[in-house]
């Protein structure tokens, strides 16, 4: 059978050959066509050479993926896979060199920044993976901490503890047969992330005699990981918001070129050497790479004495779990899916899975290594022994499923793995929303997925109740809140005046004497800032801020108080689509900034499209893609992502699935090849 690709009226790939090797190939010559912009884009990111043609603003990642030997961590992981995963990758990568060259002519962006489509090696797809999930699980947390405990005492190191700006989580629901139309499970779901342009999850259809899976692919990778379908078994995942990364305090001694760190053994050598970064418009810059026995150092002090150091699985030795990805595609039942994902490293994920036989799976999968606690909280001491890694991982729990399981990155069949997860805001919505039905169909799926209720608000709307003595312009606006309906709808004018209140009162906050010791940004990396400013921390601990002896010192009253009489002298007379509207990602922005349309929802809602209250109202992260997978009929499956399909500007398919997605529409999985348009040419 030759290689052929399909079309479908959406522009999604529909890719079949004659085994998996050649599939593999057509998967990567389909990326470089189609997302040839993107894929190169993230390979510089892994390589950390990115500035050199996105100029300065991009000098602070590189530096960090450099220290960090992201590149480095991928060769040694390829180097670790079983030969036929190997295998299989290097003809992705194949494929992916064949298709570039046609995929740049395709893409202005190319010309626009002189850059010249590369070629890529065998651990390329590994190295864009750790780089698009090296600060997944939030790490950079723990410098935070570091700061509160300086800033308010060792009490307080957990006060903000809460799913935060710089996190990735997702929504995921299962519903048994025993509660559907069909008799047969549906998983449904999306995933929350920074939202791309282009898409950081592209919908596919691999298909060889050996399996046929529709799926979202992650763009540079092969194989299908996180959601897909094989007709007879389908799988979903979220963020499990374990702990896995550490940081270490390290002390190093120097010699010329040569340096020692302490660890628990004494003065030990660390691997040094230096690396150039090519910058345009600007002079190279060079960067001092220090990896200790714990792990690569991602911060140095000024004289070089000091520094912290990054231990994760896969640097440890833990491999990278990509031979989970050929056993995904080859999956028939449940049992498959788990063997697969046994052995998942990171991120660290809950996975869903449901069969046609009527099995099903909830657990999590990847890689917790066993340690003391402290580690999970704090920057440790490299050279104290109680700090080491045993040389163990912690078991991956797992739960029966009653009727449904939801799992949306609260604190529950993960909890042993992790510290900070999100609010139960959303899991607890999906379940009361999945009670109020006996029975569930795929076309039902959507409701949920847009649900805007803001639990959250409560404690803000709680405390504001109780104010007496207000202003009478304020008191009415206290009174107008009482009646609102929580939901977080574009239209809605109470949502709009809801969401002022709330950045006022995250101002007063963050302004509090209090909290003075935190309000300067400490002298670290810049790609850590996210997790270290206050006005977002904050704002994402709204809730446990407010609730009585939070923090001495910390008076939430009066800032509601005066918050509220500060935002009813100037109401917003506008809807909350009016400043919360889409804020894509895009590694070279137009010249002429676009205006992205309104969005409903919020950072609690189910319908997760998170802004940053008291620093924007703009949308930069919410649902990357949204699916339906029905195990009665794959064809009945559901899927959208926000944007489209193509990743070329002006493609008819960039942008056309947006509307859908906006108004909570999804496309049908079509799986007829007669239903599928042939394309002749794919470059």
């Amino acid at each position: 059978m030759s290689t052929t690709i399909y079309r479908d009226p959406w522009g999604i790939p529909h890719l079949r050959a004659g085994d998996a090797h050649d599939l593999a190939f057509a998967q990567g010559s389909n990326a470089a066509v189609d997302r040839a912009w993107q894929i190169e884009v993230d390979r510089h990111r892994s390589q950390g050479t990115s500035a050199a043609f996105l100029g300065e603003e991009a000098l602070a990642w590189d530096t960090f993926a450099r220290m960090a030997r992201l590149d480095d961590t991928a060769q040694r992981c390829f180097e670790a896979l079983d030969e036929e995963t190997a295998a299989w990758i290097g003809r992705y990568v194949d494929g992916v060199n064949d298709g570039l060259e046609a995929g740049a002519a395709r893409d202005p962006r190319f010309t626009a920044v002189s850059l010249a489509p590369g070629r890529w090696q065998p651990w390329t797809p590994l190295g864009i993976w750790l780089a698009t999930h090296i600060l997944f699980a939030g790490f950079p947390t723990k410098l935070w901490r570091e700061e509160v405990a300086r800033a308010l005492g060792e009490e307080s190191v957990e006060l903000f503890a809460t799913d935060g700006p710089g996190t990735s989580g997702s929504n995921g629901w299962l519903v048994g047969g025993d509660r559907t139309t069909t008799g047969a499970a549906l998983i449904a779901g999306d995933p929350h992330r920074f939202i791309e342009d282009p898409g950081i999850y592209q919908q596919i259809r691999l298909a060889c005699p050996e399996f046929d899976v529709v799926g979202l692919a992650v763009p540079g990778v092969p194989g299908i990981a996180h959601f897909g379908h094989t007709g007879t078994v389908a799988w979903a995942i979220t963020n499990a918001m374990a702990d896995y990364q550490d940081l270490y305090r390290e002390r190093l001694r120097r010699h010329g070129d040569t340096v020692e760190a302490l660890g628990p053994d004494g003065w030990r050598p660390a691997h040094r050497h230096t690396e150039s970064i090519a910058v345009a418009g600007g002079a190279p810059v060079e960067v001092e790479v220090i990896e200790t026995e714990r792990g690569p150092l991602i911060i140095t002090t000024g004289d070089g004495s000091e520094g912290v150091s990054l231990r994760c699985p896969v640097r440890a030795g833990a491999g990278i779990g990509f031979g989970a990805l050929p056993a995904l595609l080859r999956a028939r039942t449940v049992d498959d899916v788990d063997r697969a994902v046994e052995q998942w490293v990171e991120p660290v994920n809950v996975v869903q899975a449901a069969d046609t036989d009527g099995g099903l799976l909830h657990r999590v999968a990847g890689r917790v290594p066993r340690r003391e606690r402290a580690n999970r909280l704090r920057v440790v001491p490299a050279w104290e022994s109680r700090y080491a890694w045993q040389d163990a991982y912690e078991p991956t729990p797992r739960a029966a499923v009653d009727g449904f399981a939801v799992m949306a990155n609260a604190r529950g069949l993960a909890a042993p793995l992790g510290i900070e997860f999100a609010p139960p805001h959303r899991a607890d919505r999906i379940r009361q929303l999945l009670g109020e039905a006996a029975s569930w169909s795929a076309e039902d799926m959507p409701r949920i997925h847009m649900d805007t209720h803001l639990a959250s608000a409560a404690p803000l709307l709680g405390l504001l109740a109780r104010l007496e003595g207000l202003g009478p312009e304020a008191a009415a606006l206290r009174d107008r809140l009482a009646r609102w309906d929580r939901r977080m709808d574009a239209g809605s004018t109470d949502a709009a005046v809801y969401a002022a209140l709330r950045s006022a009162v995250v101002l007063k906050l963050s302004a509090s004497p209090a909290l003075a010791g935190l309000a300067e940004l400490p002298r670290l990396p810049e790609v850590f800032l996210p997790w270290l400013a206050l006005v977002p921390r904050v704002a994402f601990a709204l809730e446990r801020l407010l609730s009585p002896g939070a923090l001495p010192g910390l008076d939430a009253e009066a800032a509601v108080r005066e918050a509220v009489e500060e935002v009813a002298a100037g109401t917003p007379s506008g809807v909350w689509g009016d400043t919360h509207r889409l804020a894509p990602w895009q590694a070279l922005p137009a010249s002429t900034p676009e205006e992205w349309p309104a969005v409903s929802g919020d950072h609690d809602c189910v319908l997760s499209t998170a802004s940053v209250p008291g620093i924007t109202d703009r949308s930069a992260r919410g649902p990357a893609a949204r699916y339906v997978w029905d195990l009665a009929r794959r064809q009945d499956s559901l899927w959208v992502v926000p944007l489209g399909s193509s990743g070329v500007p002006g493609h008819a398919h960039q942008r056309d699935q947006l509307p859908l997605w906006l108004a909570g529409e999804l496309v049908p999985v079509i799986t007829d090849w007669d239903s599928l348009t042939e394309e002749r040419d794919d470059h």
